[in-house]
C-alpha cells in the first residue's frame, strides 16, 4: 500500500510517521486490497485543549474510506482514526463476502 503523509501547521515527526506506518501495516495485512492511504496531521487552535487532528483517507475498491479524529494528542487521534477505519473496512469486507 502506498502511503502519503502530510503535516500542516506543524513540524514533521519521524516517530509519529513510524507509529502510523506500523498501524497501517496492521490494516494492510488484514485487508490486502487497500491501494493507497493519504494521511494529514494538523494542529488547530482550540480553546478546549484539543486541536491535534489526524485525517486518513484510504483508496480501495468502491468508494473511498475516510476517518478523522480531533483530540489533545496526535497518538490518540491516530489511534481513534485507525480504529474508525478498521470498523469501516470490516463492513466493506462483509459486503465483498456477500457478493
Amino acid at each position: 500500500m502506498e502511503v502519503h503523509v502530510q503535516y500542516q501547521k506543524m513540524m514533521t515527526s519521524e516517530s509519529l510517521t513510524q507509529l502510523l506506518m506500523k498501524k497501517l501495516e496492521g490494516l494492510e495485512t488484514k485487508y490486502n486490497w487497500l491501494i493507497k492511504a493519504n494521511v494529514l496531521f494538523k494542529t488547530e487552535n482550540d480553546k478546549t485543549g484539543e486541536g491535534k487532528i489526524c485525517e486518513i483517507e484510504l483508496s480501495a475498491p468502491g468508494p473511498r474510506i475516510f476517518a478523522k479524529s480531533n483530540t489533545d494528542d496526535f497518538e490518540k487521534s491516530m489511534s481513534k482514526t485507525v480504529e474508525d477505519l478498521r470498523r469501516q473496512l470490516e463492513k466493506r469486507q462483509a459486503t465483498f463476502a456477500s457478493h
